[in-house]
């Protein structure tokens, strides 16, 4: 990174709203924001109901989503979102079987990324719809959704051993596509997770691997978004709204890859009960479900037949990333990713 972006960086992140409340995730208070819809004491059961506003980014196994409490499109909610989840014990909703087509996690050295495609008609986003942004900086001064707190392992255990909370974070969600930040704690968090961009979508603000497959892998930070170099060494900076919006950077570069063919990631306890939409699309543990009217994304090929439930297979390590494999659902047993 030059030293003027790496300045700019800084200076993002040195105006960026600042927060004074730091929650342990094993001792959170009912809420955490003013008019918060749901609540941060969730407790451990899990069901279609619950209003628990907690999410967790920890790998390809475990991690959650934003998405709205029932059928809505999602940037007309995005206050009142709850979270579901991969795993269980945290008294979130959980995804249906069936629910993640596609995951693609990401480790660099200044923030965590999931990114993929999925049929998320099953957490209640409105068919159709092409989107919206989730982030910690709504422009009422509160989150989107408010109290919404976001945690992780990945950097350290935490004084209770179940992680840190995040402060910077954004995440795209549409009926079929969806990308998920979370920044390290440091001087480049509010860069590589700005919240300006939120009409922009996922493959502009987190330009990823969004195809075929389940991978995890090391990464580059790349540049971050909205921030483009010069050829003079200066970095120019794009303000949505003002003028044309330029190009995506390309996908940061990744290694030490692992793939996994198969989707079981997920124990089958991880999964909710499956909703009569679901149930429908579902014969003998074979998704059928296809993607079919207008998807509103720019990844089309996650959307066809074949949605099977394996054994768990890895084809090991230090592997491309980018990985075409048969299209995945979810998920027959549990098994450790190291």
């Amino acid at each position: 990174m030059s030293r003027v972006l790496a300045l700019l960086v800084i200076a993002i992140s040195a105006n960026a709203q600042s927060y004074t409340a730091t929650y342990d995730p094993a001792s959170l208070p009912p809420t955490t924001e003013g008019d918060q819809a749901g609540t941060n004491q969730c407790g451990t059961g899990n069901n279609d109901t619950s209003m628990c506003q907690n999410l967790y980014i920890n790998n390809i196994q475990d991690f959650c989503l934003w998405g709205p409490q029932t059928t809505a499109e999602i940037g007309a909610v995005e206050q009142i979102v709850v979270s579901y989840c991969t795993f269980p014990g945290r008294g979130t909703r959980l995804f249906h079987n069936g629910t993640i087509i596609s995951a693609h996690f990401v480790e660099t050295p200044d923030y965590i990324q999931i990114t993929g495609t999925g049929h998320f008609e099953d957490i209640n986003i409105a068919a159709g719809d092409a989107g919206g942004e989730l982030d910690p900086h709504g422009a009422d001064g509160a989150g989107n959704p408010h109290g919404g707190l976001v945690f992780t392992n990945r950097w350290t255990q935490g004084t209770s051993g179940l992680g840190q909370q995040i402060h910077e974070w954004t995440n795209f969600m549409s009926v079929r596509e969806y990308c998920i930040r979370a920044c390290k704690p440091g001087p480049n968090a509010a860069a590589y997770c700005q919240h300006i961009y939120d009409v922009t979508g996922c493959g502009w603000n987190m330009p990823a691997d969004y195809g075929e497959g389940f991978t995890e892998c090391k990464g580059d930070s790349g540049i971050p978004m909205g921030l483009y170099p010069q050829a003079d060494g200066s970095t120019s900076t794009f303000h949505q709204g003002e003028g044309a919006t330029p190009p995506a950077h390309p996908a940061p570069s990744t290694s030490a890859c692992s793939t996994y063919q198969s989707s079981s990631l997920y124990a089958p306890t991880a999964f909710a009960a499956a909703s009569a939409s679901a149930a429908a699309a579902t014969s003998g543990g074979v998704n059928t479900r296809s993607g079919t009217t207008a998807i509103p994304t720019a990844t089309q090929a996650a959307n066809s037949a074949g949605i099977v439930r394996p054994t768990f297979v890895s084809l090991g390590s230090a592997m491309p990333c980018l990985v075409a494999t048969s299209l995945l659902g979810l998920f027959a047993a549990v098994s450790v990713l190291f």
